[in-house]
């Protein structure tokens, strides 16, 4: 009676831990493939609150106190007709509506600029150096340098070494985003040096980079907003499919670019030529023309002077080149573009 007592609960135990596993394989959640996985763990140091905030002093004063901006700043380029300035990158945060003088309204998104600095200015003869131009017999119109961007300081505890090392000569708190922007060498600037949303005026026009929202995979309703189905009239769980592709006969194959279900989103997409209708020049913000700049709201995007040939900067409408330095010449806090309404001016007067 003992063993087949004892056989029992090791049975009931066994089929437990199996059910268990079973269980926990279900909710298993995988890391996806595009997703780098974690190089160190951070463990809890449990330090007391009047330690942690010593740390973070010492770790302010320490990368405040070496600034490149204290050092001799660099000679400042003159602004033609085939210059290229540095970029910026901003979080898209919103869509606002606005009116015009003529009462026509505009649909505007904002995008405000999180403490966007430069790390590191690559010279045209190094740039060619690296690993994507290295075919150095092409014809270019010109030779081009790099700016190298950061923006959204983050505390240097949480990065490794070597992320670390990128913002050790400049002496900056390391960013969180990190970018590449091509310039005519007449538009270098010193590492250090702050961007502002001031760097675009109002009437000027963009170009903004963005990856678009991941809708993961999707039928061919959703995707190519295809009709789908009739709902009745015999049609048998088949309402949502594509339905024949055509792709018989001598053909016999599926042909390329058929628009059939996959993987929805998540691409990068430009829109150009947007225009800058206000800037707030206290909490960095630019409201650019148009709602479907591409990602979610608090996603990163890109923005660039337009590249389309009547969107360009004209020798009487020049840009802040190489940019606008905030900390050095007064500036309003609000710019609003010409024709648009202001709601703090008086829209109705009385004569006597």
């Amino acid at each position: 009676m003992e063993v087949m007592s004892l056989l029992q609960n090791t049975t009931s135990v066994l089929a437990g831990s199996v059910g268990t596993t079973r269980n926990m394989s279900r909710m298993k959640k995988t890391r996806p493939f595009w997703q780098p996985k974690p190089t160190r763990t951070l463990y809890p140091e449990e330090l007391t609150p009047s330690n942690e905030a010593f740390g973070s002093e010492v770790i302010s004063d320490h990368l405040s106190s070496s600034s490149p901006l204290k050092c001799e700043p660099w000679e400042r380029g003159v602004w033609t007709q085939t210059s290229m300035r540095c970029g910026i990158i901003a979080r898209k945060i919103g869509v606002y509506p606005m009116w015009d003088k003529n009462g026509r309204r505009l649909l505007t998104t904002l995008l405000e600029v999180p403490d966007n600095q430069v790390i590191k200015y690559i010279p045209p003869e190094k740039l060619l150096e690296t690993t994507h131009n290295k075919n150095k017999n092409r014809k270019r119109p010109m030779e081009m340098g790099a700016l190298v961007v950061g923006a959204d300081p983050i505390d240097p505890r949480l990065v490794t070494k070597e992320y670390y090392g990128l913002f050790a000569d400049t002496g900056l708190m390391p960013k969180k985003k990190l970018t590449k922007f091509l310039i005519t060498p007449d538009a270098k600037l010193p590492p250090g040096t702050p961007l502002y949303a001031s760097h675009y005026t109002p009437g000027h026009y963009v170009d903004v980079l963005g990856t678009t929202i991941d809708r993961g995979f999707q039928g061919v309703m959703k995707r190519w907003l295809f009709k789908g189905m009739p709902a009745t009239h015999g049609v048998t769980k088949s309402h949502r499919r594509p339905g024949n592709i055509g792709s018989g006969g001598a053909k016999a194959r599926v042909l390329p670019g058929q628009k059939m279900p996959g993987h929805m989103g998540r691409k990068k997409r430009i829109l150009r030529g947007l225009k800058i209708w206000r800037v707030n020049t206290k909490y960095n913000v630019l409201w650019v023309q148009g709602p479907a700049i591409p990602g979610a709201t608090g996603s990163y995007v890109y923005v660039y002077d337009s590249w389309y040939h009547h969107c360009r900067h004209t020798p009487d409408n020049p840009p802040p080149f190489p940019t606008f330095f905030q900390d050095e010449d007064n500036i309003d806090e609000e710019l609003y573009h010409e024709d648009l309404h202001v709601f703090s001016n008086p829209s109705i007067s009385f004569n006597e």
